[in-house]
């Protein structure tokens, strides 16, 4: 099931106090980043966060589930989106504990 856009735009603005919170669509779901870097999943309308050392210790009573079948499985977030300044802390330091993306490769002219 694909999740449904107003759940992401919901999410987006939940998470706005984290700082520039964006989505990226991806096989009917979508991929959440804070400053370019990929922090968390939205599955199936649900919320599953990368499950860094900094994610678990703060998020340590949230279950581990995987966002889709075969995935690694991610924090399910369930009541704390509601503390605001909580998931502004978790994705901050997910952000700081996953690598940075890698630049990408110019793209080759197209000989006609």
């Amino acid at each position: 099931m694909a999740t449904d856009l107003r759940t992401v735009a919901h999410l987006l603005d939940q998470l706005s106090v984290a700082g520039a919170v964006t989505a990226r669509r991806m096989f009917g779901e979508y991929a959440l980043y804070l400053d370019g870097r990929m922090v968390a999943l939205v599955c199936d309308n649900r919320l599953f966060v990368k499950p860094t050392p900094a994610a678990l210790r703060l998020l340590e009573h949230n279950a581990l589930a995987p966002p889709y079948p075969g995935a690694k499985p991610h924090l399910l977030i369930d009541a704390a989106l509601d503390d605001q300044d909580l998931m502004a802390e978790v994705l901050r330091a997910v952000a700081a504990e996953v690598p940075a993306p890698k630049p990408k490769a110019p793209r080759k002219a197209s000989r006609g």
